[in-house]
């Protein structure tokens, strides 16, 4: 296998790397990109006393602490402050904050062993928990625990010593059990009841079917918008978002189920004036045995290509 082929057999993986670390799609292409281009510009220098892989995800990691040196890190609406409960007060945020991105799971590959393996660690409230990790322990956490790599082999990478990430990951692992969401170590229900839990919220979103959907909710739900900042916290709060703002009738909504950070999602399309459904927002569904729990909302019409979707669609 030549450099070229290795270079496209981890792709996915590298992607999936750079995300965790970044928090947007965007950006991790970007910084594989840049990878790519380091390694290379570098393979004259590669002495292979490692694998071709393990010299790929060291580049990557440093592109990403490069990249990270210079921006803010991924937010959703929940860490700016407290839920809002009016549906009319969905003003644009003041400041400018960078938003947190979904990850197509359909960039893993067809592999369902990778796509499992990497399903925790790709959740959206996993990264974006990390996401308030300072970068080399953001680092540290993501190679140690996601990748496993030695701690020696994450010292050389980050120039410190063995008892320094150890200590990073300490902190880290504590961190992460405060921010992490009560929802991420529940349980989701089992394939049939997971099942008919989306092809009920499918239908009953269409149709604006209140009742159904008081019914999936849990009582706790959230439903968050970005880039909208004001977010919705409890069952009766977020029926009333979705009253206000679900048009009634027949043909105004349209849901494509896709899968988003090992999570089900659906795309949103909203029917316009040409009587064609036009690319809305793309929703990512957290799933508990009492329901669901958490849906965050991405209002980011862009994203929809990266999902496989287009902008337009004509059922």
């Amino acid at each position: 296998m030549n450099l070229e082929e290795e270079f496209a057999q981890h792709r996915a993986g590298l992607v999936a790397h750079c995300y965790r670390m970044l928090g947007s799609l965007h950006d991790a292409e970007d910084a594989v990109q840049d990878t790519y281009l380091r390694a290379w510009r570098g393979q004259a220098g590669f002495e292979q006393r490692s694998s071709v892989k393990t010299w790929l995800y060291r580049i990557a990691t440093n592109v990403c602490l490069t990249n990270l040196t210079h921006s803010s890190r991924r937010m959703v609406p929940s860490a700016l402050g407290a839920p809002g409960n009016d549906p009319d007060d969905l003003q644009p945020q003041a400041l400018e904050v960078t938003w947190l991105e979904p990850f197509p799971d359909q960039l893993l590959g067809a592999d369902p062993a990778v796509v499992v393996g990497d399903r925790q660690s790709l959740r959206l409230a996993m990264v974006a928990a990390m996401q308030h990790l300072p970068p080399r322990q953001r680092a540290v956490l993501i190679l140690r625990e996601v990748l496993t790599w030695p701690a020696a082999e994450v010292a050389s990478l980050l120039e410190t010593t063995t008892a320094a990430v150890n200590s990073s990951l300490q902190r880290a692992r504590a961190e992460l059990a405060r921010l992490r969401p009560a929802e991420e170590d529940l349980s989701e229900p089992d394939e049939p009841v997971r099942r008919q839990l989306l092809d009920q919220f499918a239908t009953a979103f269409e149709t604006k079917d209140l009742a159904v959907l008081e019914g999936l909710l849990t009582t706790d739900t959230r439903w968050e918008m970005p880039p909208i900042p004001t977010w919705f916290s409890g069952r009766t709060d977020v029926l009333r978002l979705l009253d206000s703002k679900l048009d009634a009738g027949p043909d105004r909504r349209l849901l494509v189920e896709t899968s988003a950070n090992g999570q089900p999602a659906f795309a949103l399309y909203i029917r316009g004036r040409d009587g064609q459904f036009h690319a809305h927002s793309l929703k990512v569904l957290t799933l508990t045995k009492a329901g669901i729990s958490v849906v965050l909302a991405f209002h980011q019409p862009t994203l929809f290509p990266a999902f496989g979707l287009p902008l337009v669609h004509s059922r």
